[in-house]
C-alpha cells in the first residue's frame, strides 16, 4: 500500500480520520513538532525517512477566526508559507499532494458555487487558505478539496436560520475519501444546500434558531457538489 503522511492529525477532522483509519499501517500522523510546516529541514527529514507517495495536508490555523485579523503573521506563516513549503517538497520528491481548503474562498453571497466560479474569500482565514491554494495550483500532481465540513454533534446551542451553507459532518466524508484520493484538480466537498439551522436541527432537536444580522457570518456559502456526488456513485 502507498505510504501516506497526514498533517493535522490532532485537528477536529484529523482525529475523525485517524479513528476511522486506525487499522491502516500505511498512514502516518506526525505531530507538528516532527512535521513543522514552517521548518523545511524537519519536514524533509521525515519525508526521507517515510518515503510517502501521498501527503494529505490538513494542518492549518483556523479557529479562533479573529486570530487571522489580530495575528496575520501567524496565519501567513502557517497557512500560506507552510503550505508553500509542502508544495516545494512534494515537487522535489514527486509526492502527490492533497490540500484541504475551504468553501469560504468563494464570495459567500449567492451560493451554489462550482469549482470554476470566481473566488473572493469571505475573511482573512479564507484568504490564508486561498494563499495556500495558489501554491498548490502550481503543482500539477495535486488535489484541492474545498471543504464545507463540521464536527458531530453540532457544537453550538444556536444556529442561523438566515445563513445558507452546505455542511457535512466529518464522519460522513471520511468513508468517501478513498474515492477522491486518486483525483486531481479541485473538488467541492459538502452536503445538501440548506440553512445552518436546518442542518443543525437534524442532529440536535434542541438547537435554537437565531439571525445572522449584525454578526459577521456569510449569507450564502453553499457549494455545488455535483462533481463530488458523481464521484461518490462511481
Amino acid at each position: 500500500m502507498k505510504k501516506i503522511i497526514f498533517t493535522g492529525g490532532s485537528g477536529k477532522f484529523g482525529k475523525v480520520f485517524k479513528k476511522l483509519n486506525s487499522n491502516k499501517k500505511n498512514i502516518y500522523f506526525p505531530s507538528s513538532k516532527i512535521f513543522d510546516v514552517t521548518n523545511l529541514k524537519k519536514m524533509e527529514n521525515f519525508i526521507k525517512k517515510i518515503k510517502p507517495k501521498i501527503i494529505i495536508h490538513s494542518a492549518a490555523i483556523s479557529r479562533p477566526m479573529d486570530l487571522h485579523e489580530k495575528r496575520i503573521e501567524k496565519s501567513i506563516n502557517t497557512n500560506i508559507i507552510g503550505t508553500s513549503n509542502i508544495v516545494n517538497l512534494c515537487h522535489k520528491y514527486k509526492i502527490k499532494l492533497i490540500y484541504f481548503s475551504t468553501n469560504y474562498v468563494y464570495p459567500s453571497k449567492n451560493g451554489n458555487y462550482n469549482e470554476h466560479d470566481a473566488l473572493l474569500p469571505f475573511n482573512n482565514y479564507a484568504w490564508s487558505k486561498l494563499g495556500g491554494e495558489c501554491a498548490v495550483q502550481m503543482y500539477r500532481n495535486s488535489l484541492i478539496l474545498r471543504l464545507c465540513v463540521t464536527e458531530k454533534p453540532f457544537t453550538h446551542k444556536v444556529a442561523f436560520h438566515d445563513a445558507i451553507s452546505s455542511f457535512m459532518f466529518h464522519e460522513d466524508f471520511v468513508p468517501y475519501f478513498k474515492k477522491v484520493i486518486n483525483k486531481k484538480g479541485i473538488i467541492n466537498i459538502g452536503g445538501k444546500r440548506m440553512s445552518v439551522y436546518e442542518f443543525a436541527k437534524k442532529n440536535n432537536s434542541n438547537v435554537k434558531a437565531i439571525s445572522r444580522k449584525n454578526i459577521n457570518f456569510p449569507k450564502d456559502s453553499s457549494i455545488n457538489i455535483k462533481k463530488f456526488e458523481k464521484i461518490k456513485k462511481n
